[in-house]
């Protein structure tokens, strides 16, 4: 596919209305090559989870465009974008965001289910192996750590085949064991499927691992550096 996989024209963000309006995102202009790793990094409030919530199709701009795929999503309609997501978009949360009543492999069927794949748990159930949690297939998240609940999220994420991935802040809530094998999750995702890994962090080393860094203050890109720190096994 010809040009960037996802590109932001003049984005704008303004949230809240009146006296009270907050300009989250001020103006991003940004192009994200396929197969490329990116993360966002910033203090807080810069706009960095904004800008990833928008990408995703789950923000809306007040002013500007957004392409994903070769896709205008700026206007699209909620089920047109909830479409976009099911077929091009994985999304990894930092609070996990699985369903409590439903297992492992019902939690990562389900956008398989969604989209009508006859093999949705075979899929899922090979997912949650590559994770290494083919022995948790039938546990509920409240019988899971909350490391493998992150692995059951990226499973479910990645079980699509999706062309992005996108993760807010995915090593958030874990120790530094469980951080680091969630993100040697994602960045396999990267190398060996070509999916785009865009991910928010406010981890260095983390952030470092990406073969590109764009550095958000107050709503606007201040930096877009190659990282100077090689991670060799990436």
């Amino acid at each position: 596919m010809a040009g960037p996989v996802i590109a932001c024209e003049d984005l704008h963000i303004r949230l809240g209305t009146g006296a009270v309006a907050v300009d989250v995102l001020r103006g991003i202009d940004l192009a994200i090559a396929a197969g490329e790793s990116l993360s966002l990094v910033g203090p807080s409030g810069s706009g960095k989870s904004t800008l990833l919530m928008a990408l995703a199709g789950l923000e809306r701009p007040t002013a500007g465009r957004i392409r994903i795929a070769g896709t205008d999503i700026t206007d699209l309609s909620e089920d047109a974008l909830a479409r976009l997501r099911g077929e091009k978009i994985g999304i990894v949360f930092q609070s996990f965001h699985l369903i409590p009543s439903m297992t492992a492999l019902e939690n990562v069927a389900v956008p398989l289910e969604l989209a009508g794949a006859a093999d949705a748990f075979a899929r899922a159930q090979a997912e949650l192996e590559a994770v290494g949690l083919g022995e948790r297939l039938a546990h509920y998240p409240a019988e899971l750590s909350g490391g493998e609940q992150q692995r059951v999220a990226i499973a479910r994420a990645l079980v699509p085949d999706p062309a992005i991935l996108l993760a807010d802040e995915p090593s958030g809530n874990l120790d530094a064991r469980n951080g680091a094998m969630v993100a040697d999750l994602l960045f396999r995702a990267n190398a060996t499927r070509g999916m785009t890994l865009v991910l928010v962090t406010h981890d260095a080393a983390l952030a470092a691992r990406a073969g590109r860094s764009i550095g958000l203050s107050s709503g606007r890109v201040v930096e877009d550096a190659m990282p100077s720190v090689a991670v060799a096994g990436r």
